[in-house]
């Protein structure tokens, strides 16, 4: 088939020396950085992100991809030892990851979480090789209706998944919006929030934004804490992570479950792999009372740690085939890396596999071999990225300061820059202390142009006609998938509400 010859070619220059050393020096950052609690894989992408600018694409984007896998990896490593996951994706896996721990399987929970991200991220990256050629053909039947629709889905779908609340969720989205607004329009040539200040004609640059929301906003959180993160004294000397042929028996199911439950979700708009891996972890629960396994919640269950590291890992590795193919975002990663992609003068979807095709084969090869490199470094070291949880949060913290800012300086030398970081890394900080999620921020500064120019060209060659906005199969299906998915959010919402209605009231008769 096309697709083995062209994924053959991209492995012959993924395995070139200069692209093999940046892959394993991304998968060492990334899991460094997943294994530090506040920490993940959407902020170390966007401290390399200035830093990368001065190698070449294709160097730089499989570096990206290492440290995207890498943090999922390192993120379980810290809630299985510790119960402190490093993003929200992991707590799924720390459930039942932390309980093995404390019941003296610390290395069987460490080699099930290491294997079942492997095999999760493996079979999603077959998945997204022969399915993408159809994904881009599809991509070639939109148009600008098509594209806004495909936007509006994003920013409602995000808004109102990755938020307990749906108002928070939407106002982040309008931040994002309005940052997005910020420059010279295109067509007219008019300013807009600019403040007459010359460095903000050509809008805010999203190095800017993602360091200050994530990095700065993360350590102001963390300065403000009222104790560590971290306790250090419950560090103990993790083993090399070990299992048995039984247990790798009893897992694989799991594993291969928790796959087909992450996959569909890296097509979609639903804010990353926090879902799935919930689903696939009540999935594995149910299937236990039904079996009578009485680990389950009490000493730790494999099966409920092999299924969400097998989710996350597949959804991962299909929202980057969602990037490349569409240029759709589904996550605050992705949408990074497509802003990555536009850095460097590239458009994700349908015209780069025509464009830049050897650099985007080159790319998927390479997670096939991120992988392997992330699943021997997760099995051999996992004693080594526990002694990380033992830095002193002042010295990290003050690390990453000099970073961001020496990041964000090289980027355009602009003092203006540096008050704006600053500026969002306060809101950033108070969008962490009330709850209001980050994502939708940066989904709706990467899709506000796209959306804004498709529905324009949309209207103009139209003449007006608000009609053309629902005239194809594609947008009225977009829409109606819409409205189901919104109206199930509701729903969970509503019934969410209610459960903690009578268990406010009965706590309040107990009190009386």
């Amino acid at each position: 088939m096309e697709q083995l010859q062209l994924l053959l070619g991209g492995f012959a220059e993924a395995l070139s020396p200069n692209h093999l050393l940046f892959l394993v020096i991304g998968a060492v950052l990334g899991t460094a950085v997943g294994v530090l609690p506040g920490l993940g894989s959407s902020m170390a992408v966007a401290l390399l992100l200035p830093i990368t600018f001065a190698l070449d694409p294709t160097a730089a984007f499989i570096m990206f991809a290492a440290v995207y896998f890498g943090g999922l990896f390192g993120d379980s490593t810290a809630g299985i030892l510790l119960n402190t996951p490093g993003q929200a994706s992991a707590i799924a896996s720390s459930l039942e990851g932390h309980r093995m721990a404390k019941d003296g399987r610390a290395a069987t929970a460490l080699a099930t979480a290491a294997i079942g991200a492997f095999i999760g991220g493996t079979l999603a990256t077959i998945l997204v090789v022969f399915a993408s050629p159809y994904m881009v053909i599809l991509a070639t039947k939109f148009g600008p209706a098509e594209y806004f629709a495909l936007a509006v889905f994003a920013f409602v779908a995000i808004s109102s998944v990755v938020s307990e609340s749906i108002i928070r969720g939407l106002g982040a989205l309008i931040i994002g919006l309005a940052l997005s607004m910020v420059g010279i329009d295109g067509p007219s040539g008019t300013e807009r929030f600019t403040f007459s200040v010359p460095q903000l004609f050509e809008g805010i640059d999203i190095v800017v934004v993602t360091v200050g929301l994530l990095a700065v906003g993360e350590i102001l959180h963390s300065a403000t804490a009222r104790e560590d993160v971290v306790s250090k004294s419950r560090i103990a000397s993790a083993p090399r992570a070990t299992m048995s042929g039984a247990d790798f028996r009893r897992a694989l199911p799991s594993w291969l479950r928790g796959t087909a439950f992450g996959a569909p979700f890296g097509l979609i708009p639903a804010g990353g792999s926090e879902i799935p891996t919930f689903l696939a972890y009540g999935n594995e629960k149910r299937l236990a009372k039904k079996r009578g396994q009485t680990d389950f919640g009490t000493t730790g269950s494999i099966n409920g740690l092999a299924a969400p590291e097998s989710a996350g890992n597949a959804t991962a590795s299909t929202s980057l085939g969602t990037l490349l193919a569409l240029g759709l975002p589904t996550s605050a990663t992705a949408a990074i890396l497509l802003a990555a992609f536009q850095q460097f003068g590239m458009q994700p979807g349908p015209l780069l596999f025509e464009r830049s095709g050897d650099m985007v084969w080159t790319l998927l090869a390479s997670l096939f071999l991120a992988l392997i490199v992330l699943l021997a470094l997760n099995l051999f070291m996992a004693s080594v990225w526990a002694k990380l949880l033992l830095i002193p949060n002042n010295y990290l913290y003050a690390g990453i300061s000099v970073l961001a800012v020496l990041g964000v300086y090289a980027v355009s030398a602009s003092t203006v820059d540096l008050l704006i970081m600053l500026l969002l890394g306060c809101l950033g900080f108070l969008m962490r202390r009330y709850s209001v999620p980050i994502a939708p921020v940066l989904i709706g500064l990467i899709l506000g142009p796209l959306a804004e120019v498709s529905l324009r060209r949309a209207l103009t060659i139209s003449e007006g006609d608000l009609s053309a906005l629902v005239s194809s199969p594609i947008t009225i299906g977009i829409y109606i998938f819409l409205a189901g998915a919104v109206a199930m959010t509701l729903f969970q919402h509503v019934r969410h509400m209610g459960a903690k209605a009578p268990a406010a009231n009965t706590a309040s008769e107990k009190a009386v």
